[in-house]
């Protein structure tokens, strides 16, 4: 509160213009906070790195079609144009009104548009539905767009369905499916948590259920298994890591196990090399700072002199999918996407 004791009128002038400046910063508040989602917190980022990621996103801005697919192999399925988008949301790029906003729109829309009106479901398989709800759930907060909120509830409901009427507690290709593997689980048990981050409801008791068939699936040696324990792998071991990080469980027994899984037996699986990467990078990240540390410098060489001349990726998947998920497992290094917070 201003009190004039004297100088009656240059008082006054200088309350009016206190109380001026109050209402502007009160008007600024909330345009200051959502620059702020778009400030990155971390460690430098190396000209090297910027330089892989910026003309990785280049490919895939300049590839797009009109629709928000791409005509590349495999990039008009939902999943596939989802990891995209992610990509350029995990550069901290402006969905709104930045350089690339109409390619995250275009993305967006493309989602939108395979979505069930009925059901909520997304795609032809699980795989396409969990990825998806994954980006919208990410989206969700930070795109200018209405249509968001209610397509990511009717998203969250369709798993949350699928899980009601599966007996092994998780999902599998369909909807309806009655049996389970732990690639289609953990990918609906992201998407869930990440649905959870942008204020959705979500129960617990489903989380947990999902979790449970993740431990039923993971042998000894700490690797997890396709539908039961035995012969586990990198991107199943790295999918069932992250969803116990998640969980706020990195020093559990299932947890310890499987990151130990994944710093000694680097995937040597090239047909599943760049699912296996945008795995790793995010369980390693969650479970073991020193882990990832190394495992990130590692990754970025392999990168840098794998990313061929237009700045793409390719892959058993195509370039899409390849370069997407490679700049994926590149952008813990960002920490913009609320899904990679420790």
């Amino acid at each position: 509160m201003c009190t004039a004791r004297n100088h009656g009128g240059q008082v006054r002038s200088l309350c009016l213009l206190a109380a001026v400046i109050a209402l502007v910063l009160a008007i600024a508040a909330p345009a200051l906070a959502q620059q702020d989602l778009f400030v990155r917190r971390g460690d430098p980022i190396s000209p090297e790195l910027e330089e892989m990621y910026t003309r990785g996103l280049a490919y895939l801005a300049r590839t797009q079609s009109e629709n928000g697919s791409w005509p590349q192999n495999m990039g008009q399925e939902p999943a596939v144009v989802g990891f995209a988008i992610l990509a350029f949301l995990a550069h901290g790029e402006d969905p709104n009104s930045g350089p690339y906003a109409k390619v995250i729109q275009r993305g967006l829309d493309y989602i939108l548009s395979a979505q069930n009106s009925s059901t909520g479901y997304i795609g032809s398989s699980m795989y396409n539905h969990g990825f998806c709800t994954l980006v919208l759930a990410e989206a969700y907060g930070v795109v200018e767009d209405p249509r968001l909120g209610e397509a990511l509830k009717r998203a969250v409901d369709l798993i949350l369905y699928a899980q009601s009427v599966n007996p092994q507690g998780g999902w599998r290709y369909s909807p309806e499916a009655r049996d389970a593997d732990t690639t289609v689980s953990g990918a609906q048990l992201v998407a869930l948590y990440a649905a959870r981050n942008a204020g959705f409801a979500v129960p617990e008791e489903a989380v947990q259920k999902g979790i449970e068939y993740l431990k039923r699936c993971q042998d000894a040696d700490g690797g997890i298994g396709y539908t039961s324990a035995g012969g586990g792998n990198g991107p199943r071991t790295a999918i069932a890591a992250l969803v116990f990080a998640l969980d706020k469980k990195q020093k559990s027994r299932e947890a310890r196990s499987a990151t130990q899984f994944l710093r000694t037996r680097p995937e040597n699986d090239t047909s599943y090399l760049q699912y296996y990467l945008y795995y790793a990078a995010q369980a390693l990240y969650q479970n073991s700072n020193e882990g990832w540390k190394e495992w990130n410098a590692a990754n970025i060489k392999t990168l840098r002199e794998s990313q061929t001349n237009d700045g793409s990726w390719d892959g058993s998947f195509g370039p899409v999918f390849g370069t997407s998920c490679s700049l994926l497992s590149l952008a813990l290094n960002y920490g913009f996407l609320p899904i990679y917070e420790r």
